[in-house]
């Protein structure tokens, strides 16, 4: 449907809203639909800045504001109407996302919310034809006095800027960046689950989205950031999960793009991951491409291994993503007076190993309880956690969600 046939007779500035249906997808509705819908829950409100045209969007709500907002105008203080016990890891659509564009001359514009939907994209964009994307993901979390809590966020700022430098793509500077996760959070200040009950993900994206026909970096950027409310990732309890070790694909290569937060990265490792889940396993640990013997990481997580109270994990060198989680955890464990070492691991140490965990933003830290390896399964304790990581689990998520004295100085709360 044309563009014109919706905004025909309606200023740039202002934009029609409608209630939303209950998927995740917005679209817009034709003008003969929209008289079906009771004149109470139609209404056109002014928007402080023009939504930009290469975005799509209708906002959902019967009682929502339509007016694009800004951090310093963002006064929510009510929580959505969600059965929070029973939300679970997945996406749910909120209320405002945030873009910003930047031109061949490598200077983003200044960046402004707009109501979440679904984006137009030139199919000749360099992240559809030649995969010149870039994601993060961080939390935030609400404190008992309602503050918020968002964890080492110019982390993910810095490995954006090395991803996009690897990807030959601009990036916005530290400052941009951590700036534009705070005006998305406040703005979504009403889908940060109470405490206790989750967290709102965020996820930014940098994406070449300028037409480009031959292989050549995108002529255009976009950095766009959406949120979703999170429950916890283990419900009831902690589950151990149960990792086979793949022998024959391999996640990254040297030289590779394995060290960087690239989408390709990610639809990489789907197959692989796909014949080990339909035969009962969590999810799958790689080795090293070359020699096949030393671990690299799961999927989307780090590895690390405990024996005799020494915790190991592979060293960062090009083919392993450097996890926030993973170099948070390093600290937590070195500040505690454990050994923490960085070194090639071997799948033989892994075997022999008292315990076996993984790291991410999603999990923050899940206990292994299983490994398979070449048909023998080598078994860590499948009743939850080991002492060490229970240790640094529970010591990492009460810094994030503000239950101990943040002394490593990694949150930034806001009001």
């Amino acid at each position: 449907m044309e563009r014109s046939a919706v905004a025909s007779g309606f200023h740039r500035n202002y934009i029609l809203c409608a209630s939303r249906a209950a998927t995740s997808t917005t679209r817009l509705h034709s003008l003969s639909s929209l008289r079906n819908f009771p004149s109470s829950s139609l209404r056109i409100r002014h928007c402080p800045s023009p939504i930009s045209s290469n975005f799509i969007v209708s906002e959902v709500s019967r009682n929502r504001r339509c007016d694009a907002v800004s951090s310093s105008t963002t006064d929510v203080t009510e929580l959505a109407e969600i059965d929070w016990d029973k939300i679970d890891f997945g996406l749910k659509p909120t209320d405002y996302m945030y873009a910003m564009k930047c031109s061949r001359d490598g200077e983003f514009s200044q960046g402004q919310l707009q109501p979440f939907g679904n984006i137009d994209i030139n199919p000749a964009a360099g992240v559809l034809n030649y995969g010149q994307g870039l994601f993060e993901g961080l939390k935030a979390y609400r404190k008992q006095d309602g503050n918020i809590l968002l964890f080492r966020p110019e982390e993910n700022a810095i490995r954006m800027r090395n991803g996009a430098e690897r990807m030959c793509m601009p990036s916005p500077t530290v400052e941009q960046f951590v700036e534009a996760v705070k005006t998305t959070v406040l703005a979504n200040k009403r889908w940060i689950p109470p405490p206790g009950k989750g967290s709102l993900y965020i996820r930014p994206l940098l994406m070449g989205t300028g037409a480009v026909l031959g292989l050549a970096p995108a002529p255009e950027y976009t950095f766009l950031i959406f949120v979703s409310p999170v429950g916890n990732y283990f419900k009831e309890g902690v589950a151990p999960i149960n990792l086979i070790v793949e022998t024959e694909f391999h996640r990254a290569t040297p030289g590779g793009t394995g060290g960087v937060k690239t989408i390709g990265n990610y639809a990489a490792v789907l197959k692989a991951q796909s014949i080990a889940k339909a035969k009962g396993y969590s999810d799958v640990l790689y080795l090293d491409c070359l020699h096949k013997r030393y671990l690299e990481e799961v999927s989307s997580c780090n590895i690390f291994i405990v024996k005799d109270n020494v915790i190991s994990t592979p060293e960062i060198k090009g083919t392993i993503l450097p996890g926030i989680t993973r170099k948070s955890i390093i600290e937590v464990a070195r500040s505690q007076g454990f050994k923490v070492e960085e070194r090639n691991v071997t799948v033989d140490e892994l075997v022999e190993a008292d315990e076996v965990f993984c790291t991410g933003t999603a999990v923050v830290l899940s206990p292994v309880g299983s490994i398979i390896y070449k048909s023998q399964r080598f078994s860590y304790g499948e009743d939850g956690f080991g002492t060490v990581s229970k240790q640094l689990y529970t010591s990492l998520t009460s810094l994030q969600m503000g239950l101990s004295e943040d002394n490593m100085n990694w949150t930034v709360q806001l009001s």
